[in-house]
């Protein structure tokens, strides 16, 4: 059953659980499902009509029977024993392709096209010998290595960085990725500039940086990037990513948690033993007691529910763009079927000085010139997310998502800067193309292309994400400090814990934060 039909507005059942779980994104259903499971009377709250936060699918345009992830839209951190302990009822598939690269060499368009067999060729045909397809093999054997040694420490107690670094077991790894900047990595390993783009933009999603930036920003974005289930893979789920909310949502359902839309919490009031939590719903505000609360929103949100100083803004740096297309383009590169090029991540204007560039510009106040962005097509790999009619007269889906655009360049006006941004996008993108990708834009049913941009103020407006930012904060790395609990989930408050992309390990479509809130609660 649809995330938007498992719950209706009203007065929670009774005025007491075990746990209540603010936010009702993904990861607060994973907590749900892992709490009812164990015993615990849980109650959900959402303050908008339907569950998932960023993690759904929606038909965004008008008599369009298209359902798109609208919001996060690729699989990787998501460990399948999430999937497999709550029983979910959710697939996902590899894509055929990693990722296509469009340039221009010699006056020739060409590109670079990695996944299958033909990668070694590719890689020789675009810089002329072996050279940089080697380096390529040792760079993600090396990633690997980390992903398998890495990965699998999500869901467990956070180990001390000395304790991570000993089950790592590679100097050499360990200093690339957690000690030097990572652009210190790809400069050394690669030579050329456009597989030197390809390597860093995995630590450019969401995350506005330098790739040799002090702070190491770049690096924790890049590792996660690269370590999902142990392999780095990221995948298509299978029916759009409400697919996964639908299932979460069952899950805890079955299990006996009480979810509620409509119902925002607004204030939470804890002595460390119990709670009380302030709700407004369509029939008034009251106050429900629990013995643990689990918030499933931004560090900024939980500061404001608890009266408390917030820590430090934060900022997001991304377009989000989704179309549907009557076909897919073709490509000035006749070498690659656009139904290839289009199946993995289909990479615009970013090579690696391109990315400086861009950041540059972007740091600089200033819209960058020539946008870096990405593409891929879900349609592709799941056509399940398109109506039968649409399916069968070849329409495909773009999701692109374009890196350096803080939340600085939209503050003065939000409208006509992301109308500019989207133009210059699209024409990157339309460099490497034999046709405009405008004419490929289908219709919806006012006759309107079907297309539409979030900025980070956009997304800050729809889903409460601080400045946009997509994981809530910068991204941490996933050992103890002096400042995270045994799970990475506590707060100031014992019976306080925080269970969304905020957390230490927290961060795109994983679970990872809701299982260890749930496992904290717990007390495991």
């Amino acid at each position: 059953m649809p995330a938007d039909e498992t719950a209706s507005p009203g007065t929670p059942a009774h005025a007491a659980y075990d746990t209540v779980i603010v936010g009702g994104g993904h990861n607060g259903l994973v907590a749900a499902a892992y709490l009812a499971r164990a015993g615990r009377s849980v109650l959900v709250l959402e303050r908008l009509g339907i569950t998932g936060g960023a993690a759904v699918s929606t038909r965004p345009f008008d008599g369009i029977d298209a359902r798109l992830s609208r919001y996060s839209y690729l699989v990787s951190l998501l460990p399948r024993k999430i999937v497999r302990e709550l029983g979910l009822d959710f697939a996902v598939r590899k894509r055929t392709v990693s990722s296509y690269t469009p340039t221009v060499r010699g006056g020739r368009p060409t590109g670079l096209l990695v996944g299958g067999d033909g990668t070694r060729d590719s890689f020789a045909a675009l810089t002329g010998d072996d050279r940089e397809y080697d380096a390529w093999q040792r760079f993600y054997g090396m990633t690997a290595r980390v992903a398998e040694r890495v990965f699998p420490t999500l869901t467990e107690p956070l180990p001390a960085r000395g304790d991570l670094r000993a089950r790592m077991d590679d100097a050499d790894a360990w200093r690339m990725l957690f000690e030097e900047p990572v652009g210190v990595a790809v400069e050394r390993t690669f030579a050329d500039d456009l597989v030197r783009g390809v390597v860093l933009t995995d630590a450019l999603i969401g995350t506005f940086a330098d790739a040799h930036d002090p702070s190491l920003v770049q690096n924790r974005c890049f590792l996660y990037h690269v370590i999902g289930n142990s392999t780095g893979d990221w995948d298509v789920p299978v029916g759009g990513m409400g697919a996964l909310t639908d299932a979460l949502a069952a899950a805890a359902r079955s299990a006996g948690a009480d979810i509620r839309v409509l119902h925002e919490a607004t204030r939470i009031e804890t002595d460390g033993t119990r709670a009380e939590v302030t709700v407004r719903s369509p029939d008034g505000e009251h106050v429900v007691g629990a013995a643990q609360v689990l918030v499933n929103a931004s560090p900024q949100a939980l500061s404001a529910l608890l009266g408390e100083e917030p820590p430090a803004p934060a900022e997001g740096a991304q377009l989000k763009v989704n179309m549907l297309l009557t076909r897919l383009p073709k490509l000035r590169d006749r070498t690659v079927d656009p139904h290839r090029a289009f199946a993995g991540t289909f990479h615009i204007a970013e090579g690696y000085d391109q990315l400086a560039t861009a950041y540059r510009e972007a740091a600089a106040g200033h819209l960058p010139a020539a946008p870096p962005s990405e593409i891929y097509c879900h349609s592709l790999t799941d056509p399940s997310i398109l109506g039968p009619d649409l399916a069968a007269r070849g329409y495909q889906t773009l999701t692109l998502f374009g890196l350096h655009t803080p939340a600085r360049l939209f503050t003065a006006d939000n409208g006509t800067t992301r109308a500019r941004l989207l133009e210059a996008t699209l024409a990157e993108l339309d460099a490497h193309l034999d046709e405009p990708i405008a004419d490929c834009l289908a219709p919806d049913a006012e006759g309107r292309p079907c297309i539409e941009a979030k900025t980070p103020l956009d997304l800050e407006r729809d889903l409460r994400l601080p400045g946009g930012h997509i994981f809530h904060r910068d991204l941490s790395f996933p050992y103890a400090t002096g400042e995270t609990g045994r799970w990475g989930v506590e707060t100031a408050h014992a019976n306080v814990l925080l269970c969304g992309a905020g957390a230490v390990r927290g961060g795109g479509v994983s679970g990872v934060p809701g299982h260890n809130a749930a496992m904290a609660a717990l007390g495991r």
